[in-house]
């Protein structure tokens, strides 16, 4: 006896391989007593086909104001963040350049971001993910760090700080108050950057700026001086920096969606801890550019990537709030 599966339709006829209502393929019946044990098979359709979904994310959460508190210190560099959500910014940067906007589109680490101003007379700014993953040998500490009297200021280009206060910015927080600029990204693990405006050189020049650490917060990247900069932020330039909560330095350059160390975290008891003032100094020597903390030449760098006539700018990051003053460039 032969049994459809499908209907369960049984058939005597032994010769006959067909169902004669549905056309499935006859099965030979179990014994009874087997039959009756066995599972009822069940037919599925297969899954239809479907495209993937594909969506853009969401800028990253930022904090609020100046009162949140940054994570514990973390050494290792943050997780790479999604890269998604860059091609809406990109977008939003190629509609602002059609209509006159003046947004500039730039490239970062994993992620695209625009916040520069309409007028010449302010300064360009970005955030950035960190990326420390090109250690470099430190600088020769064998000896005693180089003093040097400081450069006349009888000559010296203030820059006005107070113009750089950024009040709709997406990606950092600024305000000036009491002579200082304060400045920080608004979230861990990304580095915000300000430069002047291309009128302002660091070639041939000392370039200076003050500044403390007033909640003497944790940063992994550390925050202080940009110099031989390309007035479009990040895309040609050097950054020396600080951590006054772990008294080192390190220097960095940056390409597009590379932030590349020269220098590498270096521990220096020339700097001042925690919320105290630090001064940091580049004095551009030609082929290179000496770099001082507190007026003692810590390290030098050369030159080979530098911006002709580069501008001054500021980096604070791991949204640490940096209070910046007396930013100048002496002749």
């Amino acid at each position: 006896m032969k049994v459809c599966p499908r209907c369960q339709k049984t058939y005597s006829d032994d010769n006959l391989n067909f169902c004669l209502d549905d056309g499935t393929v006859l099965t030979q019946a179990a014994p009874p007593s087997t039959q009756e044990s066995m599972p009822e098979t069940v037919f599925m359709n297969p899954p239809r086909t479907t495209a993937p979904h594909t969506s853009f994310g969401n800028e990253p959460a930022t904090q609020s104001n100046w009162s949140s508190q940054p994570p514990p210190y973390v050494q290792a560099a943050p997780q790479k963040k999604s890269r998604a959500w860059i091609w809406v910014v990109g977008i939003l940067a190629l509609v602002a350049l059609v209509c006159g906007g003046g947004l500039v589109g730039f490239v970062v680490y994993f992620a695209s971001i625009a916040d520069t101003n309409s007028n010449h007379s302010t300064n360009g700014n970005k955030i950035i993910p960190s990326n420390n993953k090109f250690p470099s040998p430190g600088p020769n500490t064998n000896g005693s760090p180089k003093t040097s009297s400081s450069p006349d200021d009888s000559n010296a280009q203030n820059v006005d700080l107070s113009t750089w206060v950024k009040e709709n910015s997406l990606y950092g927080i600024t305000e000036f108050t009491n002579g200082e600029f304060f400045m920080a990204a608004k979230q861990k693990g990304f580095y915000y950057v300000l430069v002047a405006p291309d009128d302002y050189s660091t070639d041939g020049v000392t370039t200076r700026v003050t500044l403390r650490n007033p909640d003497s917060g944790n940063s992994s990247m550390g925050y202080g001086l940009i110099f031989h900069s390309n007035p479009s932020p990040l895309t040609q330039d050097y950054a020396f920096l600080i951590d006054t909560k772990k008294q080192k330095y390190r220097v960095v350059r940056h390409e597009p969606q590379k932030e590349i160390s020269m220098v590498a975290w270096t521990n220096s008891t020339i700097i001042k801890d925690g919320s105290q003032e630090n001064t940091l100094e580049a004095r551009d020597k030609g082929d290179s550019t000496e770099l001082y903390i507190n007026g003692q030449m810590v390290t030098s760098v050369k030159n080979t990537y530098a911006y002709k006539g580069g501008v001054p700018g500021l980096y604070s990051g791991d949204g640490v709030k940096i209070a910046f003053k007396d930013l100048k460039i002496i002749k």
